[in-house]
């Protein structure tokens, strides 16, 4: 741990950056269409021992969502940036502010919207019918932590065709996706993040996680010192952690724990008292990416 530019927030200033609130995550996961339990043992001994997508040129630079609950919607653009990328060859950062601004959510799913939390999947199924802005039509005005109302002048720059939610709770899944699809938001549990500095991280709640963020997931490897691990660029600058990002802790066998209060916050109401969350910091609960009209992404999981 160390000291950063969070080290002056107070708690109340730390929690609202985790924009994420618990009660849309299990409304979202037991209501949706999710993918069919996936592992192939011959594809699996395939995947590179390591993945860094920062170097194929389809990671934008860190960014800083600054006092606002708006980790939803960096997660969104980020992964619809590299995807994009992946797709088109173009990459373009696009606009946070046009997700955080422009995604209706009448059942307060994963919080009150904007600067008060949502969710990538949220975010998705906007953006599949509205497309997003680039940053430079639609810049980012939220740091402080006021929302505005959307702009809609902005022409879209990029349009997805829809989206895929991973299998919960299971590794293999995401392992293939982020080897071979591309980055991926995914939902942590960043209680325990704000004075992370450098190395291997390992000190969340494995017994009780609490789902309160969204990040990118953008490779994975192994450290000689500390083991195999999973790559996050988070919302925080890149003055915090390692150059703006995270490496957590990949285990063979993911430990699980029990997220006991799935209705903190103000998430949508019918979400059951207690869920199951796997994987260091409950990574692997809910994860998801963009689909665009082209080949790309292929289709692993059918």
């Amino acid at each position: 741990m160390g000291i950063n530019h969070l080290l002056d927030h107070t708690d109340s200033e730390l929690k609202s950056m985790r924009g994420i609130h618990k009660g849309l995550m299990h409304y979202s996961v037991s209501a949706r269409a999710t993918l069919s339990s996936y592992s192939d043992p011959e594809i699996l001994k395939g995947l590179p021992k390591r993945v860094d997508w920062r170097e194929s040129g389809v990671v934008t630079p860190v960014k800083d969502q600054g006092r606002c609950g708006s980790c939803w919607s960096f997660a969104a653009a980020e992964a619809i940036e590299s995807l994009f990328s992946r797709a088109t060859g173009q990459l373009v950062e696009l606009s946070e502010q046009n997700i955080l601004d422009c995604t209706p959510n009448p059942l307060h799913c994963g919080g009150r919207g904007g600067c008060e939390g949502a969710t990538a999947e949220l975010a998705f199924e906007q953006m599949e019918i509205t497309g997003i802005s680039s940053e430079w039509a639609y810049p980012y005005m939220s740091y402080g932590g006021d929302d505005f109302e959307c702009n809609k002048k902005p022409r879209a720059y990029a349009k997805i065709s829809g989206y895929v939610t991973l299998p919960s709770n299971q590794q293999d899944p995401l392992l293939v996706a982020v080897a071979q699809i591309g980055p991926i938001a995914v939902s942590v549990d960043a209680s325990k993040w704000s004075f992370y500095d450098s190395g291997v991280f390992d000190s969340c709640n494995q017994t009780q996680p609490d789902i309160d963020h969204a990040v990118l997931l953008v490779g994975y490897g192994t450290d000689d010192q500390f083991g195999d691990y999973w790559l996050i660029r988070n919302s925080w600058s890149p003055g915090w952690g390692e150059k703006g990002y995270i490496r957590i802790r990949r285990e063979i066998t993911p430990r699980c724990g029990y997220d006991i209060t799935p209705s903190d916050g103000s998430g949508c109401d019918g979400g059951p008292p207690t869920i199951t969350v796997c994987g260091t910091c409950g990574i692997l609960y809910d994860s998801a990416y963009p689909l665009f009209n082209s080949s790309f992404p292929p289709q692993f999981f059918k």
